[in-house]
């Protein structure tokens, strides 16, 4: 990645950090419009401190591959710190740090995302950056050569030399066989190797426009200044052809998938993918709920059984991740040393799953997951830079910017009755792939 800081969020999911969370603000204003070029414009004011963050989001992600060039999204997030025709190689982190900012960019499965957060009077400085990775941005021969070695770098240092580095990979490609997040969001190490100058150059004129991206402003701005700044730095860039989209549904799982792999790790786990619903699906609530339930907090199930009354597990954990198209849901279990079956582990995951498919949740545990919803919701996000891209992200992917305010709702018109109906109707062993994850033999 351009910077140690920049990150890829499937692994990130693993640790329990969900990039589907639930808290939000439930009054956060903002102001909502399209440049006549496409490009969304979504400007939040809060001038009690003096910072501001810019950010752009594309509706290009991972999964947004051409044939045989798989972790183009990822490879374009360092492409595009390369420079532009009025930025040098270097340039743009040197104009932000020297302002006083900071800037990053991460990449899914679905979109990537860059930022940009600046003292607010640098606010023209970022706009311009980000103008000009949009429209000039310097996608040549030594570019492409340079961050194809930090790609492939990368690539070996977080998934295939790090213990438990490629859990998604092999998860994910085992659950999809059409549909491209059956491929690692950073690529294969061939498609980086042969990938061409030109496919890159093609790569940046099809998702790289103004209509396929969404530029989200939030901090210390006077409104009308702002809009005039983006009129200046981005009005004349003109609109592309609407980007391909991806149509493949994937056919349904078809029976239980199970596999071992053995990899140099200290310990065996237990890793485990439902196929669900998309991040739009109405279902998406109930499930995220349900894994709540199951893992959130010292007293959840999995926490409780797993680790601390059988202790079979270290650490235990689910969530649903995040995604466009129907993706995973994702449970694990790190067992304690010295652990070779995991068949009491999986068993004691499935009884717990059971309980919630036969009987609904006590009152009493109900209210204390609305009550976690609630302080989520009061809580906020925290900061300019996290308002700024969730409201790109509800705007992208839902729809509607304005569920920052009102998500809250619908998890809290879920019901008990739901998280049952969701648990019989996802977690079931024909629409789940099951890994054994153990420790090369000559690892102990």
């Amino acid at each position: 990645m351009h910077s140690p800081k920049r990150r890829l969020l499937l692994p990130l999911l693993l640790l329990g950090l969900s990039v589907a969370a639930v808290a939000q603000s439930p009054s956060i204003e903002f102001e909502k419009y399209t440049l006549d070029n496409g490009l969304k414009v979504i400007l939040h004011q809060d001038n009690t401190t003096p910072i501001v963050a810019v950010s752009i989001m594309y509706e290009v992600g991972g999964k947004d591959s051409f044939e045989g060039r798989t972790g183009f999204a990822h490879f374009f997030e360092h492409l595009l710190f390369e420079g532009s025709e009025n930025l040098k190689r270097g340039e743009i982190d040197d104009y932000v740090q020297s302002a006083g900012g900071a800037l990053n960019a991460n990449t899914s499965n679905d979109r990537t995302y860059y930022y940009e957060i600046l003292p607010s009077n640098q606010l023209a400085l970022g706009l311009w950056i980000e103008s000009e990775r949009l429209l000039h941005a310097r996608v040549e021969t030594v570019g492409v050569e340079t961050q194809r070695e930090v790609v492939k770098e990368e690539r070996r240092q977080r998934y295939d030399n790090q213990p438990y580095g490629t859990i998604t990979l092999e998860l994910y490609q085992r659950a999809f066989k059409e549909h491209p997040y059956k491929d690692p969001n950073i690529g294969y190490m061939e498609d980086l190797n042969n990938a061409e100058e030109a496919d890159f150059q093609r790569f940046y004129q099809t998702y790289y426009v103004p209509n396929n991206a969404i530029l989200s402003i939030a901090g210390d701005i006077d409104v009308e200044e702002t809009k005039a700044l983006i009129e200046k730095y981005f009005a004349d860039i003109p609109r592309g052809p609407e980007p391909p989209r991806i149509e493949i549904e994937e056919k349904p799982l078809g029976g239980e998938v199970r596999d071992t792999v053995y990899d140099n790790v200290p310990l065996a786990a237990l890793i485990i993918g439902y196929r669900t619903v998309a991040r739009s699906h109405p279902d998406y609530y109930a499930i995220s709920m349900m894994n709540q339930v199951l893992s959130q907090g010292q007293s959840s199930r999995l926490n409780k059984v797993l680790v601390d009354e059988k202790e079979l597990a270290v650490q235990a954990g689910s969530f649903p991740a995040s995604s466009q198209d129907p993706g995973l849901a994702i449970a694990y279990a790190f067992t304690r040393p010295g652990t070779t079956d995991l068949r009491p582990v999986e068993q004691a995951f499935d009884t717990e799953v059971g309980k919630l498919q036969t009987e609904l949740i006590s009152d009493r545990e109900f209210q204390k997951l609305r009550n976690q919803i609630e302080a989520d919701a009061i809580s906020g996000y925290g900061s300019v830079a996290g308002i700024a891209e969730s409201l790109a992200n509800y705007e992208m992917f839902l729809g509607d910017a304005d569920l920052i305010n009102t998500e809250v709702q619908r998890y809290t018109d879920v019901t008990k009755e739901d998280i049952r109906r969701v648990a019989q109707e996802y977690y079931t062993p024909e629409n789940r792939i099951v890994l054994y994850w153990l420790p090369q033999p000559d690892s102990k």
